[in-house]
């Protein structure tokens, strides 16, 4: 069942690039990046009460508090990077680049939370390297 989430998502941020670069022409990315978030939070917000999970906030400890808030941090920043980077590069070369995320997450999953590494991980980072290379160049 993860597969076919994992498959969505990727769907949903093809659409999300295409859409964003439609959207942003003559907006400033930084409002675009704002108007965006707006919509993501009453999504993400109308799905707890739709689901009944509000219910959990009250269990949430401090590290996990502490941890959502970075990884919030991080995405308000890589949003705010994309959406520049998109407003100024074709969506053709910032997706792409973009998407590195991968061999940087395979990379950092390895160091800090010590998730295998294996010569099928190495061999797929290189791939999705040389390709990243291969579409912006």
């Amino acid at each position: 069942m993860w597969f076919i989430f994992a498959l969505l998502s990727a769907v949903f941020a093809a659409l999300t690039a295409i859409l964003a670069k439609v959207g942003i022409e003559g907006v400033n990315s930084n409002l675009a990046t704002a108007i965006r978030t707006v919509v993501v939070v009453i999504m993400a917000w109308g799905m707890v009460f739709l689901t009944n999970a509000q219910a959990g906030l009250s269990g949430i400890g401090k590290k996990s508090w502490l941890f959502l808030i970075l990884s919030g941090l991080a995405t308000g920043a890589s949003w705010l990077c994309y959406y520049k980077a998109l407003q100024i590069g074709e969506a053709s070369k910032v997706v792409p680049v973009d998407k590195l995320s991968v061999v940087i997450t395979l990379v950092l999953a390895f160091v800090f939370l010590h998730e295998s590494f294996t010569a099928k991980s190495a061999v797929g980072c290189i791939l999705v390297g040389a390709g990243t290379l291969l579409m912006v160049l």
